[in-house]
């Protein structure tokens, strides 16, 4: 398994295991809908976004608030417009 590999598994854990069922659903779909495309650039951005907190994570993706211009990426700009399948 390479380092591109390892580094989805660990970050697919991660979106998974947030600490709030909202926010695991949220972006546990999230990252088992997109880590597989995204590119070593993206999934560093994506780590950056699940150092955030889920507060902050959960009032962007409402658009309650606006995330900061230094965590605007591709991979939050996917995150944000990403529909949620109801469980």
């Amino acid at each position: 398994m390479d380092e591109t590999e390892v580094l989805r598994r660990k970050l697919r854990f991660r979106a998974w295991h947030r600490g709030t069922r909202e926010m695991d659903l949220l972006m546990g779909q999230f990252a088992d809908a997109h880590l597989n495309d995204f590119n070593a650039e993206e999934l560093a951005q994506f780590s950056d976004m699940l150092s955030e907190n889920d507060p902050d994570i959960y009032d962007w993706y409402c658009g309650i608030s606006v995330p900061p211009v230094n965590m605007m990426s591709r991979a939050l700009q996917k995150f944000l417009v990403h529909q949620r399948i109801a469980t």
